[in-house]
């Protein structure tokens, strides 16, 4: 059960969605509280980065602080990215065939190597597991690494933010391996798991060649 303040902030959220832009007293007013109360719930909003003011002068008078949602905050509303993406790609294959869909992964993975390659520069071979588990975790893959007593890791990854599109084009999850051998250029590394095959997580094993 949501609580009240939850609910009011969620009804702040909905105003500002059909309103667009909205200052504390026309929230205030529409919602039957006080602006005190209105301010305290922005602010918190403001936080969570959902909501941003902005300042509009006028002809006459002081400025206005104008509040309207941010790039999160819009988010937080229902999309379909993911079922157009897949359309998308189905429709492409449909045209293209599957070599053309297989081309957009692999341009996709060039794109992921350079920014990895970047931020792996003038780093040893375990600095640049440490930064893979970084880039992989900020982009939502759930990353955990073990470091055996040969020196090899266990790195598992139990979340794949592209989950639907790996389970219909295979490519997806190929590409992937791919990268790692690229980006750890003096290390094999050999995959014995797969989401996309219905396993726990992908789970690779990174070994430093000799």
């Amino acid at each position: 059960m949501q609580t009240k303040t939850a609910s009011t902030r969620d009804e702040i959220l909905k105003m500002l969605k059909y309103q667009k832009r909205m200052t504390v007293t026309e929230m205030a007013n529409q919602l039957h509280i006080t602006e005190m109360a209105v301010r305290r719930h922005l602010n918190t909003l403001e936080k969570d980065r959902y909501v941003e003011t902005i300042l509009v002068r006028q002809a006459m008078g002081r400025p206005l602080n104008i509040y309207q949602l941010t790039s999160d905050g819009e988010e937080l509303f229902p999309r379909n990215y993911k079922n157009v993406f897949l359309d998308f790609m189905d429709d492409i294959e449909d045209i293209g065939g599957k070599e053309v869909v297989d081309q957009l992964f692999e341009r996709r993975k060039e794109r992921i190597k350079d920014k990895l390659l970047q931020r792996m520069e003038n780093k040893n071979f375990e600095e640049k597991i440490e930064e893979l588990v970084r880039i992989q975790n900020e982009n939502g893959y759930m990353v955990s690494v073990e470091k055996e007593k040969d020196g090899s890791y266990e790195f598992k990854e139990f979340n794949c933010p592209i989950a639907q599109v790996a389970d219909r084009f295979e490519k997806a999850c190929s590409c992937e391996l791919e990268l790692f051998r690229e980006v750890l250029e003096t290390a094999t590394v050999e995959r014995h798991e797969c989401l996309g095959s219905g396993d726990n997580c992908c789970h690779y094993h990174i070994k430093k060649r000799n």
